[in-house]
């Protein structure tokens, strides 16, 4: 079992580290997951980025942002500096990872680019993004495949079990799968590589949602063995909004297009995604000013507080709400998702009312949703929360009780 946040990084982050965010003082954030707040210090970098921009616009984003350029300035391109910090962070190669505006945009690139036939299935889970779910069904409608989808034991049953699941609804047909890395809603850690093992096993590729990875756990992208792996930066890996990437394996690459066709069409992967018309790149340039600063702060460090933290938390509202995680602790992150009370309701609009009534009455930030019967609240850990934040969360819902 993991101990409490040490005595010394409980003085160094918590309450001592709001100041590095701009969130409103007058409201506990308990919601980092959902929407991340960047740090002061990485708004200031995209801003110096944006007024570089903004002296020599052409000149920046024609001749030194990317591989499509009318007259390249740079030794190597804005985008392709960025993509190599960034792949550095997750253990990948620059070359094998692009920038898309979020995880959805990145599955929209996989499963648009992907050829279906009537017939074919695309598997997902109970457990997944509803965005994500969106896209598999409108790419499966227009060719006639269909979307299968598996629910998954409860977490108490283990991480075996879970990969027992997937592998079962594995049919003749089956050409996709995908896997979350760690779940939205229920924010459970998954056994990806094994997982995408057994999946490779009945010669099914393998797509990850890794939302809420990058910056959560310690991870190295390409050791897991899926074949795509799409994620955010701008929830836990301190981005700007919007910012995240899609890693592909090198023979897997080059069938993957972005949902935005420019320039770059058929003359490589990087180029494509580097390049899809006049935007504000600053958002992905700002990207290794969030992973600098995580690593000033320490990585394992800030990894250890926010997983505690949350586990600790998660533990005490369960306790006083007189329910049960029923989670192991390998499998909680920087989330955690606790069943509520009873006699707070089972609905989604529930959720929604009670969600709204702790924002505008109580001054808190947290996700809450309905799920398979209960009334579920989803706390987020970063390191300017403290315990004392939760303890509020619980005083205002019992109250409500």
């Amino acid at each position: 079992m993991t101990a409490p946040p040490a005595r010394h990084d409980a003085t160094r982050f918590g309450r001592a580290m709001r100041a590095q965010w701009g969130l409103d003082p007058a409201v506990t954030y308990l919601n980092h997951g959902t929407v991340g707040a960047p740090p002061l210090r990485v708004l200031a970098a995209q801003q110096a980025i944006r007024d570089a921009i903004e002296r020599q616009p052409s000149r920046y984003l024609l001749r030194e942002l990317a591989q499509i350029a009318v007259e390249t300035q740079a030794a190597t391109p804005r985008m392709r500096v960025a993509a190599a910090a960034v792949g550095e962070f997750v253990g990948a190669r620059g070359a094998d990872l692009v920038f898309v505006d979020n995880v959805t945009s990145g599955i929209n690139a996989v499963l648009r680019s992907l050829e279906f036939e009537a017939g074919d299935e695309i598997l997902v889970t109970d457990l997944g993004y509803g965005a994500v779910t969106n896209t598999a069904s409108y790419v499966a409608r227009r060719c006639g495949a269909s979307v299968r989808t598996v629910e998954l034991p409860l977490p108490a049953a283990g991480t075996g079990a879970i990969a027992d699941a997937y592998v079962a609804a594995l049919g003749p047909r089956t050409r996709l799968a995908i896997v979350d890395h760690i779940t939205s809603e229920s924010a459970l850690i998954l056994p990806v590589l094994e997982i995408a093992a057994r999946c490779h096993t009945r010669g099914v590729p393998v797509l990850v949602d890794g939302a809420h990875a990058p910056g959560a756990i310690a991870l190295d992208v390409p050791a897991l063995g899926a074949d795509w792996y799409a994620a955010n930066l701008h929830k836990w890996a301190f981005s700007p909004r919007s910012c995240g990437f899609l890693w592909a394996a090198a023979e897997r690459q080059a069938e993957i297009h972005p949902p935005v066709i420019s320039w770059g069409l058929d003359q490589g992967w990087t180029a494509e995604f580097d390049w899809v018309g006049t935007r504000d790149p600053s958002a992905y340039l700002a990207a290794p000013e969030g992973i600098a600063f995580q690593r000033e702060l320490g990585l394992e460090a800030l990894r250890a507080y926010n997983h505690a933290l949350a586990w600790e938390a998660a533990r005490m509202l369960s306790a006083r709400f007189g329910t049960a995680p029923g989670v192991p602790e390998a499998m909680v992150g920087t989330m955690a998702t606790i069943p509520l009370p009873e006699a707070l309701g089972s609905l989604s609009e529930h959720a929604v009312a009670l969600r709204n009534a702790l924002l505008f009455e109580d001054g808190i930030e947290v996700q809450m949703h309905a799920a398979r019967g209960q009334l579920c609240v989803r706390i987020s850990a970063q390191i300017y929360n403290e315990l004392a934040d939760y303890e509020r969360l619980a005083d205002a819902v019992l109250a409500r009780a």
